[in-house]
């Protein structure tokens, strides 16, 4: 921060030359100002927020209303006449509105702190998010600033909306400063300026302390407030037609934030969660379940594991993740770090009591709705359950044979596919995908009706969206954000309904998944659970006890009632007119699909790499498009 008297060089015109050659050629700038002020500017856009540091007093938080913007300037205040700051600003204005058309200035500044107390009790009031748009010149963009008070309003914190005022007459700068350019200037090059005042509520009024969950939220809802009116003023003024107000993203990530990111997903990497909660002994757990007549509880034995919990946690939050400026990747980063710092936990507690809490926490506990959802299932498709014939059930080794032809035709998609299949003994029945690995158990017995839609759910859905995570600078995408599980179930057991694979008895045991995992949260029994199942849904013991075990293991597993969750929550996207394809860039949850979006439309990521073989086939793209807001999932039965 500039220090009273302190001599401060002015911008070099060299250095204000290159900028504007730079922006010519549309690449990207990043250049330091004497004072400790940056510029950056992604490309040729043609807008720039500016928040210039006030001299005279604090001003913690507001600057990353601006930072968070593919095109901003902070600088020193109290440089703006002696440090060539004016010129630089004028120099960028006339460059952009001379290859654009037109150009917006967005100066950006806080009113000053106050504390709000309750008039009746005296106590401190959360207060309500407020600012103030000023602009005073007779051919002001008035689609912008309509659009700017607009989106402004819809900003809500403390549960309490946004109050916005529009001023046409007053100064569009801060006080106590001059402005960037003067009128004569702004009409003769075609640039506008509007100025915002915030209130900084983001902010402890009598510490300057910042609250950093607070101005998360805050500085996200204001980015899109600003990107919305950057887009208006675009579309009414500028010769440039943007898709989107995404659009005005940042298309480049930042070295902090690659680092973090890989960070996160190393660390991610490191254990493998699902493979380490699955007992290593169902079979002989089995045996002597079935031995004491189904009364004795089986004890599970898990693989032990190879690294101290505490120091996987301790690397896990030395993670920087509140050093990234983006206010949306700042969000995902943030929720995936306590995503991972909660499975650690669960590790770490596996096969006590403390196991099931961390499980409602990582993965939710079973709504009332949903479980009203499954016993219906059940009780509908009662009459219509099948058994698997002997005859037409193949083993580990066809199936595996079947899953290598599947994994060469996405080799041939791309060399980046080196996706492998294992047998393994440790899993005995079980089928998973860990990492770009598809493990079968050894002793797996599998319908051959059902093979294709298996194939489809795990390597299709699971393995595609691993390795098309794995093409796009944000790694996270690839082993998974926050939350990510009830999607990816979603999608794959949609997977198996396109190719006409999801039976009565596979949508009756995802139904009794939630049961069970629901009898878990309630306290129930192992006993308890496999009775429910064999005496009053009427499912064979060794199936029983399958589900039983998935969702007993560590100590109580809620993931299982994912699936029919996911599912319905796909169809209910898929029927909104949602797309499935931009779910399939990796591993993310449904919440994060606008940001997905927004990644995509600025330019972040990148199409897909592979594209799932089913989408290709008539007949999943004619059940995909009778998917409707009225589809039921007695109707994906009904519709095979």
């Amino acid at each position: 921060m500039e220090k009273f008297g302190e001599h401060i060089e002015p911008i070099a015109t060299t250095v204000i030359d290159d900028v504007c050659a730079r922006l010519r050629a549309n690449k990207q700038v990043k250049q330091s100002l004497p004072g400790g002020g940056l510029l950056r500017m992604d490309r040729l856009l043609p807008f720039m927020c500016v928040y210039r540091r006030h001299p005279n007093r604090r001003d913690q938080g507001t600057s990353r209303l601006v930072t968070s913007e593919a095109s901003y300037l902070c600088a020193p205040g109290g440089a703006a006449e002696r440090g060539g700051l004016k010129q630089l600003v004028r120099r960028i204005a006339e460059t952009s509105a001379g290859q654009l058309g037109a150009f917006l200035l967005l100066e950006i500044w806080s009113a000053e702190d106050q504390l709000e107390v309750d008039e009746l009790t005296g106590e401190a009031k959360l207060p309500r998010p407020s600012f103030r748009i000023l602009t005073r010149r007779p051919h002001r963009p008035e689609g912008t600033v309509a659009t700017l008070e607009y989106a402004l309003q819809q900003v809500r914190v403390h549960r309490k909306s946004a109050v916005v005022e529009v001023n046409l007459h007053a100064d569009n700068h801060p006080s106590g400063m001059k402005p960037l350019l003067s009128e004569r200037v702004e009409s003769r090059i075609g640039c506008h300026v509007l100025g915002l005042e915030v209130r900084p509520l983001y902010r402890n009024p009598e510490s300057g302390e910042v609250y950093d969950r607070v101005i998360q939220a805050y500085g996200r809802q204001v980015s899109h407030a600003i990107k919305k009116s950057f887009f208006s003023f675009a579309l009414d003024r500028t010769n440039i037609r943007p898709e989107h107000y995404f659009s005005f993203g940042a298309s480049k990530l930042s070295k902090q934030v690659l680092a973090v990111d890989r960070q996160l997903a190393d660390l991610s990497r490191q254990f493998k969660f699902l493979l380490l909660v699955t007992p290593i002994n169902a079979e002989r757990a089995w045996l002597d379940f079935s031995g004491s007549g189904y009364r004795k509880a089986p004890a599970f034995q898990y693989r032990p594991l190879d690294a101290d919990p505490l120091l996987w946690k301790r690397r896990v939050m030395k993670v920087a993740t509140e050093k990234i400026e983006d206010p949306t990747l700042s969000y995902v980063f943030r929720q995936t770090q306590s995503d991972l710092d909660r499975q650690i936990n669960m590790l770490a507690d596996i096969g006590t009591f403390r196991f099931l809490p961390g499980s409602l926490q990582v993965f939710g506990s079973v709504k009332p709705a949903l479980r009203v959802v499954a016993e219906r299932l059940l009780d509908s498709l009662a009459n219509r359950d099948t058994t698997n014939d002997p005859s037409k059930m193949i083993g580990a080794r066809q199936f595996s044979l079947l899953a290598e032809k599947e994994l060469a035709y996405y080799r041939q998609q791309s060399a980046l596919f080196e996706a492998k299949v294992a047998t393994r003994d440790d899993i005995y029945t079980g089928l998973m995908v860990t990492g770009g690995m598809l493990l079968i158990g050894r002793q797996a017995r599998i319908s051959k009706a059902r093979a294709n839609a298996l194939l489809q759910h795990e390597v299709g859905t699971h393995l595609v969206t691993y390795y098309n995570g794995a093409s796009q600078p944000l790694r996270l995408l690839q082993v998974g954000l926050a939350d990510y599980d009830a999607l990816q179930e979603g999608i794959a057991v949609l997977a198996e309904y396109l190719v006409g694979g999801l039976t009565a008895t596979r949508l009756r045991t995802l139904a009794a998944r939630v049961i069970a995992a629901d009898e878990v949260i309630k306290g129930s029994t192992f006993p308890d659970v496999f009775q429910l199942l064999v005496d009053q849904l009427q499912f064979e013991p060794r199936t029983a006890y399958t589900i039983a075990l998935r969702v007993f293991r560590g100590g109580g597993l809620t993931k299982d009632a994912l699936y029919l969750r996911g599912l319905i929550d796909i169809l209910n996207y898929l029927g909104s007119g949602g797309q499935i394809e931009p779910l399939l860039m990796g591993k993310f949850a449904l919440e994060h699909v606008p940001i997905i979006r927004e990644l995509t439309l600025s330019g972040v990521l990148r199409p897909p790499l592979l594209r799932p073989r089913y989408l290709d086939w008539p007949q999943s793209q004619q059940r995909l498009q009778k998917i409707t807001t009225e589809t039921s999932l007695l109707d994906l039965i009904d519709q095979q």
